[in-house]
Parts: C-alpha cells; sequence; structure tokens
C-alpha cells in the first residue's frame, strides 16, 4: 500500500513518469483516410489541437494537395502492404511547410476495420550519457556472454555476463587466445573458426557443450562469430557472442534419448536381452551404473503376483552396465539372486509403487549399505553420490527393479532425470512382460514337444541311430520337427523325419498327432507311399477340424491350414535295400563305405495337407555300413546362405570322419549351424547293417501238408547250428502252425524263413493277401486255436503285405529262450 505519506524513494516508478508523450508525433487514420487519433507530439509538430483535426481528412495536412480517395488508395497500394516509410511535406496550422519522416503502420481495429498509426520521432534535447558511453555500458552490461578479439585473435574486451561465466576478470585474461582461457578441443575449434570470419569476413556459427570452470555441470553453448569492420569495410576485429542454451539442449537430449529407448528396447522376445537393453540405453547418457532385477518368478515366465510388494524382497540380477568395463561396482553377479530389506531403495519403491530419487548419505541408503559391508566397500570405492531406483511395472503386475546410480558425474539426480528415467522403465517394463509371456508359452511348448518326441531310440538289427534336436530362437518360436525310429518285422526298421508348418503350442501339438499316426501305420507295414498317402488325408482332416473350431473366416479369423512335410524311409538288413518316399521334405544324404556323400534322387512329393497328389516310394540299394542322414529343413536353410553351398557344406561335413555316430552328428551341427539356428533342426544319422546268409534260412515249400513234418525238421536243425538249441520246442510249435495255415487257407507259392540276429524270427510267406485273426475257439472246436498258441508262446506276431500276398511272423526273444 502507498499513500500521500509513502517516502519518494518508496513510491512506484509509472510508465507516465519515464515516457514523455511529447517526444513522439503520433496519429491514426482509418481507411478513408479520416484522422481518428491525434496526441500532444502531433500537436506540437504541426500546431494542431486535436479538436481540431480529429475527425477531417488527412490529405488536408499534405503540403501537395492531394485527393482523399488517392491517399488511401497509395496506402493500400504500399509494398509491403503493411507500412510506410518515408519522408513528407507537411503543412503547419500557420501555414508554414514542415518535412518530417513518417512511419505508417496498418493495424487492425475495433470490428475488425483498418486503420494505420502513424508515428514521426521529434527532436529531443541532448541527455547527460553520450551515445560512445552508452554503447560502452551496453556491451559492458549487456545480458548476452560477448567478447572481442583482435586480428591477432586475443581478448581485447570481454562484458561483466563473459566475466562471471569464465570466473575471471577482463584485467585478468586481455591478451590471451582462446584456447589459453580455456584449454581443450572445444577452444581449439572455436579459435580456427576466429580464423575463418577473419579470412572471409563471414560469420560463423557452432554449438559448444563443454564444463566450464566453477560451473558444476557441463553448459551447452549456441555461439556466434561476427566480424566488426573498421571505416574502410575492413576486417578489424572479431565478436564472440554466446548464450546459454542447455535447457533447450537437455530437453532435446531427454527426447532423443526416449526416441532412442524406444528402438533399442525390445527388439527381441528374450528376457534378459531386453533388460540389457534398457542398461545399455541408459549408460552413459543418464546414469554411470545401472542394474536391473527381476522377480524369480518372472525371470522364469511365471505369472508374478499382483499388487504391491512389501518386506523383503528376494530378487535376480538379470542385466548390468557400467562406464567401466566388466562393471566393477556390482556387489551381485548376473544371474544371482540377493535379498533385500525392506529399508533398501529398491524394497521401498516396490512398496510404493513409484520411481524414488536418493542421495547415498540418505539414512535408509546409509543403513542399507552398513549392514553389507561389500556395499558399502562398493560405495566407497567408487564414490556412489546419488540414486534412482523404479519399480518395473506393466498390466497392473510388478516385475523388478531397476536402479540408476551415478559416481563418475558430478551432478546428483534431479526430479526430472527421475521422470525421463520412469519414462523409459515404462516402455521397457512392458517389452519385459511380452518377453515373459513368450517364455511361458515358449517353455510350455518345449515341454510338451519334449515329450513328444522320442526320449531315447530303439536298439535295431537294421541300423545303428544318433539323433539331434535344436529349438529355433526365443524369436522364431517352437517349430513341429520331429523324428523316429520305428521297428518292423522281419529286422527292418522304419526312419522318420517331418516338419510341422508354423510354430508354438499348436505346431507341437500337431506334430505329436503325426508321429503318433506314423506310428499306428507303421505297425500296419505300409509301403513308404502308401503311408504317406494315409498320412495326408490326416492332414487334411486336421486342417477342416481347425477350420470349423475357427469359425467362418473374417475380421480376427485366422486359417485352419494345417501343413506338413515328412520323409518315411523303411530299410531291410536282410536284403540291404531301402524303400524311401517323401512329402515335399528335403532329400536325404547316403555316406557310401569309401566316404562318397550322395543326395537321394527321389521325387519330391506334395507337402502333406494338399490332397489328391500321388506320392512314389524309390528303392534304392545300400552297401553295409552306408550313412543315412535324414534331417528338416531348418539345417539347411538360412537368410545367410544359399541352399546350394548349404548343401555343399553338409555334404563336407558328413564325409568328415567321426569316431562314432554321437561325434558325426555333432560334427554337423557345429559345421552347419555355427550359431543359434533361425528354425528347428532335426537330424537322424542311421549306419546300415546287414544280416548275411549265415544268419537267414529260407525254405521254399509246395502246398502240400506232408511238408510240415520236413519244415519241422529242417527249422530244428538251423537252430541246432546256431546254437539255438533251447527255442528248438517253441520254434517247431510256430513253424508247424504257420505253414499249415499257409496251406489250408492260403495259395503258392509258401516260404519259411527264419532270421536270427538280436532275436529269432520266423516267418511264412503265401500267396494270398487275406490276413488271418486270433478267434476265441469254442470246448469242443477242433481248430482255431493255433494263432493263439503262436501268440501265447512268442514275443510278438503279426502280419504284412507284401507284392505277391503277405507275410506271417513271429519273434521270440532270445533271453527268454536261453532263460
Amino acid at each position: 500500500m502507498t499513500g500521500p505519506d509513502t517516502p519518494p524513494h518508496e513510491q512506484p516508478v509509472r510508465s507516465d513518469d519515464l515516457i514523455d508523450e511529447a517526444s513522439t508525433a503520433r496519429a491514426t487514420v482509418d481507411g478513408h483516410g479520416i484522422v481518428t487519433q491525434w496526441n500532444e507530439g502531433a500537436e506540437g509538430l504541426l500546431g494542431y489541437r486535436p479538436e481540431e483535426i480529429v475527425g477531417r481528412s488527412a490529405a488536408g495536412l499534405l503540403a501537395d494537395r492531394a485527393n482523399p480517395l488517392s491517399v488511401a488508395e497509395t496506402l493500400r497500394a504500399l509494398n509491403p502492404p503493411d507500412r510506410f516509410r518515408g519522408r513528407v511535406a507537411l503543412l503547419h496550422r500557420d501555414g508554414s511547410r514542415v518535412t518530417a519522416g513518417l512511419l505508417a503502420h496498418r493495424v487492425t481495429a475495433s470490428g475488425d476495420a483498418t486503420e494505420w498509426l502513424v508515428v514521426s520521432p521529434l527532436p529531443r534535447p541532448e541527455r547527460p550519457l553520450a551515445d560512445e558511453e552508452l554503447l560502452k555500458h551496453c556491451f559492458a552490461q549487456g545480458p548476452c556472454t560477448m567478447a572481442v578479439y583482435d586480428t591477432d585473435l586475443r581478448l581485447r574486451w570481454a562484458n561483466q555476463d563473459m566475466e562471471r561465466v569464465l570466473g575471471l576478470t577482463q584485467e585478468e585474461i586481455r591478451g590471451l587466445r582462446v584456447p589459453e582461457i580455456t584449454p581443450g578441443p572445444e577452444a581449439e575449434e572455436t579459435e580456427e573458426r576466429m580464423l575463418r570470419v577473419l579470412e572471409t569476413g563471414e560469420a560463423q556459427h557452432l554449438e559448444l557443450f563443454l564444463r566450464m570452470p566453477g560451473h558444476d555441470r557441463p553448459v551447452a553453448w549456441s555461439t556466434s562469430l561476427a566480424p566488426l569492420r573498421d571505416g574502410d569495410g575492413r576486417v578489424a576485429a572479431v565478436m564472440l557472442s554466446a548464450h546459454d542454451r542447455t535447457p533447450q539442449h537437455t530437453t532435446r537430449q531427454r527426447l532423443l534419448l526416449l526416441n532412442e529407448a524406444s528402438i533399442r528396447i525390445g527388439s527381441t522376445l528374450d528376457i534378459d536381452r531386453t533388460t540389457q537393453e534398457l542398461a545399455d540405453v541408459a549408460v552413459p547418457e543418464l546414469a554411470d551404473f545401472v542394474t536391473v532385477d527381476l522377480l524369480p518368478s518372472v525371470h522364469g515366465g511365471s505369472e508374478p503376483r499382483p499388487g504391491p510388494l512389501s518386506g523383503h524382497v528376494m530378487l535376480r540380477r538379470v542385466a548390468a552396465r557400467s562406464v567401466f568395463a566388466g562393471t566393477p561396482e556390482a556387489v551381485v553377479e548376473v544371474g544371482k539372486v540377493a535379498a533385500y530389506p525392506d529399508f533398501s531403495p529398491a524394497a521401498e519403491c516396490l512398496k510404493a509403487e513409484r520411481g524414488l530419487l536418493n542421495r547415498v548419505t540418505d539414512p535408509a541408503v546409509s543403513r542399507w549399505a552398513a549392514e553389507a559391508p561389500d556395499r558399502a566397500a562398493s560405495i566407497h570405492r567408487f564414490g556412489f553420490h546419488s540414486t534412482m531406483a523404479i519399480p518395473l511395472r506393466a498390466r497392473g503386475t510388478t516385475l523388478g527393479v531397476a536402479t540408476f546410480s551415478r559416481h563418475q558425474r558430478p551432478e546428483p539426480f534431479e526430479e526430472d532425470d527421475l521422470l525421463l528415467a520412469e519414462e523409459m522403465t515404462a516402455r521397457a517394463a512392458v517389452c519385459i512382460d511380452n518377453a515373459r509371456r513368450y517364455t511361458r508359452e515358449r517353455n510350455t511348448a518345449l515341454a510338451l514337444q519334449r515329450s513328444l518326441l522320442p526320449r531315447t531310440l530303439p536298439h535295431s538289427a537294421a541300423v545303428d541311430v544318433a539323433s539331434r534336436y535344436l529349438p529355433a530362437g526365443p524369436q522364431a518360436g517352437v517349430g513341429g520337427d520331429w523324428f523316429d525310429v520305428i521297428p518292423l518285422s522281419g529286422a527292418r526298421v522304419a526312419l522318420v523325419v517331418g516338419d510341422v508348418v508354423g510354430h508354438g503350442v499348436q505346431a507341437s501339438a500337431t506334430m505329436g498327432r503325426l508321429r503318433t499316426a506314423v506310428r499306428t501305420l507303421a505297425d500296419v507295414d505300409l509301403a513308404p507311399d502308401e503311408l504317406l498317402t494315409h498320412l495326408d488325408d490326416m492332414v487334411n482332416h486336421l486342417s477342416a477340424e481347425a477350420e470349423s473350431a475357427q469359425g467362418p473366416t473374417g475380421a480376427g479369423a485366422t486359417s485352419g491350414d494345417i501343413g506338413a512335410t515328412c520323409l518315411y524311409a523303411v530299410y531291410d538288413p536282410v536284403s540291404r535295400r531301402c524303400s524311401i518316399a517323401r512329402a515335399g521334405h528335403p532329400p536325404p544324404a547316403v555316406v557310401s563305405p569309401d566316404g562318397s556323400v550322395d543326395l537321394l534322387d527321389l521325387p519330391g512329393g506334395p507337402p502333406l495337407g494338399l490332397g489328391s497328389l500321388p506320392f512314389e516310394t524309390v528303392e534304392v540299394e545300400l552297401a553295409e555300413g552306408s550313412l543315412l542322414a535324414l534331417y528338416t529343413d531348418g539345417l539347411i536353410e538360412s537368410r545367410d546362405q544359399d541352399i546350394d553351398r548349404a548343401l555343399d557344406t553338409l555334404r563336407s561335413a558328413l564325409a568328415q570322419p567321426a569316431e562314432s555316430l554321437e561325434a558325426a552328428c555333432d560334427v554337423v551341427i557345429s559345421k552347419m549351424l555355427p550359431s543359434r539356428p533361425e528354425d528347428d533342426v532335426a537330424l537322424l544319422l542311421a549306419r546300415t547293417r546287414a544280416l548275411d546268409a549265415g544268419h537267414v534260412a529260407t525254405w521254399d515249400l509246395p502246398a502240400d501238408p506232408s511238408v510240415v513234418a520236413q519244415a519241422r525238421r529242417d527249422a530244428s536243425a538251423q537252430l541246432e547250428a546256431w546254437g539255438l538249441g533251447e527255442a528248438v520246442f517253441t520254434t517247431e510249435l510256430v513253424v508247424s502252425e504257420l505253414i499249415t495255415n499257409a496251406i489250408r487257407h492260403a495259395k503258392a507259392p509258401i516260404q519259411l524263413r527264419l532270421i536270427h540276429d538280436r532275436t529269432l524270427i520266423c516267418e511264412v510267406s503265401d500267396g494270398s493277401g487275406t490276413a488271418p485273426h486270433l478267434r476265441r475257439a469254442r470246448t469242443f472246436d477242433e481248430g482255431g486255436r493255433g494263432l493263439l498258441l503262436v501268440a501265447q508262446l512268442t514275443q510278438s506276431w503279426g502280419t504284412r503285405q507284401t507284392g505277391t500276398g503277405k507275410t506271417i511272423w513271429a519273434e521270440q526273444s532270445l533271453s527268454a529262450a536261453d532263460g
């Protein structure tokens, strides 16, 4: 409050007290050239009082008479259209001629009407402060940081703001060059630009970010270098003017960091890599040391507990990054689980569900450090002084904590840094949660897939086998690749590899159904092309079921198509012949005993699921000791290598000598897949064996009941020759029953074959395609018990179709016979 009694030096200063209205002649003229306002200065210039001129035409004031309309048209035709400047001859009230410099501005009056503001400066008495002295004071006291350097690039004058920035007086630095005042690369660059100003006479501009002596943090300077010319136009000095743009620079850097975080964080669906990306982005731009700790359940892909956490917290260190190599500040190693007490910054921020900014000297931090000597030692050694603990939260659940620390940068974290870190961690948390969800689904699919793949491969008289299965990297997801080894009758074996199109749980489930179907069809002992035909029908049915379950296609619907490729091979160690058919699958490779490698030339066949397209079986003879390599396309298909080059690499890997099949698998995998595969890979290696004549006995029999007794004697003699006397009794019964059934119910040709390897196999072939079956004989039936007796006496029995009829076989365990 002020009043009449207020002392003069405490009276408020008003603009009217400072501004002299009589020093400027000012008037307004409307769009029709009529004077609408007239001030005291205009009265002093032309002698008219306001009431004498307002409302009259401005044309009457011109010494050279003009039509008012022409005045308005002249104003409208100005270029630029909103301003007029020049000297005009005017008439004084006493009739004398007055020449004045006028400046007219087009302005908008009330009601959007256009009018002109006309002003003219009037002569003023000299002020006590001369112009040169005023300019000197302007330079010295101006708000900009300024200095003048002579042609030797040595400082001549520095204003007060430059003295403040440098922390030096003008007397202390006069005569010094820029690098001598503030040494460093920025000073060298500034002097080079100043030299360019002297040479070219053109102004230069540069942006500098440097820490000045006496300042606690770097400053962003926008620096201009301008030439100062003498009366002859020669460059006589260089003016340096610098503006502190630190707030704008800091804001721009924060936006750039956020943009970089949005690009770099979440590039994969791998939890460890995503958390490491958060740490990598923040160092060194925001912090000197960053750690990311997750709840152990989250790191494993499980669903985190909803709501805030309280009390002591167990966290797993997942990522860390430091300005120093090897993160020497870390007390907890990556991968380790550590306990965080309830008063630690990590536990407090989880409880509060918001970021916390702390100084190392805060009581809670000091207590936490005091209870952990190794942590206290690290704080003291590296000079930690400021930290931020921020919870990682996504979709309403807490995932872990990100901790940001400074020990090299002297300035502590501020609230703006906390907001930036919270924004970065919020984006990272969503990516981490996506990776967690994907990890959970992937683990489920992997568990399902492993449960569906063969855990052990069966021992076979036909082949020795080894296999490898490699899941694709986390980005690709779990696929539907599979392999199998299926023992068949007659010491034969079926080798299978397949690949379901797509990834995820659905692909693994489909793979399991197809593998089961192949095993079921293999028990029927179908030829490879027939088996693939039945498998193709099954895939078509699965596709139809999937599409029916999804309903009509439309927005948000996905195709129910299911596709797969498969290769099915049957190897007979007696004939050493291998029958193979494939459905859109890569061809197998064969390594001969001499080491040569060839890809079998087989008809490709369509992938499973197309329907109504035929498959073709090819039969090849393999020398004993040949290596058959079956694989899925993930082994040979890659974005970095064309298929022909990959096949050449495969041939080279298979040709390389190996101590065992397991070692051979390792060689192939290491050569073909030096890094994580892009797709699932299944590899099956089988080394063929052969059963020579010493292990096989064959008799062609006429369709005469009298041959049964001779067949029993021949079989018994052969078993004695093999040293299998304990199996004679059972074998005679089996031979007698099977041959008798063939003579009674089938037709010629009839053949008896005994195969001796790990088991004893008895086979009777005939020319009829009718398969026998077990039946329950009634009490007084004279027959019908033969096959039941065979089934009781042997380990297994069955029948298979041949090109000329069928074969009934029975297999005995030699260990059982010996015992």
